[in-house]
């Protein structure tokens, strides 16, 4: 499975972001995804995720209500709604899947999409 993050940039403090995870391969056999971040100086983590038939999300505490993770699977393509963004957002983003069942089971990343809020 291949992932590519797209849709990063810079923004002003209370702007707007939409990234998109593109997955390709064998999409078939993937289950939950998410996005992570690692911000300068820190350590990479997770800003939230989504189950394989995007029924259940989850988010970090500092990313509630100003973010949005969905996914369409039609496309093979996970999507992230950043709103209200703040400094504090500044960061590389990652997209995970999580693929395969047992001891087949892996997980893929993408190289990551910079966003950066500038105050």
């Amino acid at each position: 499975v291949q992932l590519v993050e797209s849709g990063g940039g810079l923004v002003q403090a209370g702007g707007s972001l939409r990234l998109s995870c593109a997955a390709s391969g064998s999409t078939a056999s993937i289950n939950a995804m998410g996005w992570y971040r690692r911000a300068p100086g820190n350590q990479r983590e997770l800003v939230a995720a989504i189950t394989s038939d995007g029924g259940i999300t989850t988010y970090a505490d500092s990313v509630k209500g100003r973010f949005g993770i969905s996914r369409d699977n039609a496309k093979n393509t996970m999507y992230m709604q950043m709103n209200s963004l703040k400094p504090e957002d500044t960061g590389l983003y990652f997209c995970n899947a999580d693929w395969g069942r047992g001891t087949s089971r892996q997980l893929f990343w993408g190289q990551g999409t910079q966003v950066t809020v500038s105050s």
